[in-house]
């Protein structure tokens, strides 16, 4: 039997009223055998209510001075731990709400990729930890294609010497210790930039080749992730004057998904 709860999707919005902004949102999940005569027998006296974890997230925020969603987590599981006896694991995860600063108090909503983080604690201290970036939207115009596939009488699709790719793509990194984090920034720049000069023969091969490159740029990284999906566009249009020259719209799905992971050796 395994059992867990929690709270989801807490907002997070702290300012220190001068011209700070750290946002996030938050989920916190829960388990340990004192919360077993809930589910079994009704009771429950041990069950710590979700409304008061959304209400401890925000008391811990209101204290956090940092901008590391890493280091909130870390902070938050520690005060809980310490809070509620009865909670025997704890696991934490938080996404960044980014804002793009505009002035010294002025911030946009930004709609864009964003940095997320994941704790699991025990009174022990941090079990596992993994940091990632999400909501990558890239789009290459050339420099991509995909050809010589296993082909079959289920075989529809036409090989594509040079396409567009459009990937919907989400990063995840290990790093050695909870204290070697790298800058969540510094590595969706690195992807952007593999992904402008590789000539990628599939999304399978992009994908081992970011990997590749974030092992070698960032030493403190054990293990690289990454999930992918293929969005590209479906030909509306072609030019008659010159075929490269096309207009596309929004595929439909299914979507293709590709998953690698690389560890160090």
């Amino acid at each position: 039997m395994s059992i867990h709860y929690g709270k989801a999707a807490v907002g997070v919005y702290r300012t220190d009223g001068r011209s700070a902004l750290f946002a996030a949102e938050v989920r916190l999940d829960v388990s340990g055998g004192g919360f077993l005569p809930a589910y079994t027998r009704g009771d429950n006296s041990t069950v710590v209510p979700t409304d008061t974890m959304k209400n401890f997230v925000h008391a811990v925020a209101l204290e956090y001075e940092g901008a590391s969603l890493e280091e909130f987590l870390a902070l938050l599981g520690r005060r809980f731990l310490d809070a509620y006896g009865d909670v025997e694991d704890l696991r934490l995860a938080a996404r960044e709400l980014p804002f793009g600063r505009k002035s010294e108090v002025l911030f946009q909503r930004l709609h864009d990729d964003y940095a997320v983080a994941e704790l699991a604690m025990d009174h022990t201290g941090i079990r596992e930890h993994r940091s990632g970036r999400e909501a990558l939207h890239l789009i290459k115009i050339t420099g991509s294609s995909f050809a010589r596939f296993h082909r079959d009488g289920y075989t529809t699709l036409p090989e594509m010497i040079d396409r567009p790719l459009f990937i919907h793509l989400n990063l995840y990194w290990r790093t050695k210790t909870f204290a070697d984090r790298i800058d969540p920034v510094a590595a969706r720049d690195l992807v952007c930039e593999t992904f402008d000069g590789f000539v990628s023969k599939s999304i399978q091969h992009l994908v081992h080749e970011i990997a590749r490159r974030l092992l070698a740029r960032f030493s403190a990284v054990e293990e690289v992730a990454l999930e992918a999906e293929n969005r590209l566009w479906e030909t509306a249009l072609v030019s008659e004057r010159d075929p490269r020259v096309k207009v596309y719209c929004d595929p439909r799905p299914p979507y293709g998904v590709i998953g690698y992971t690389l560890r160090r050796a």
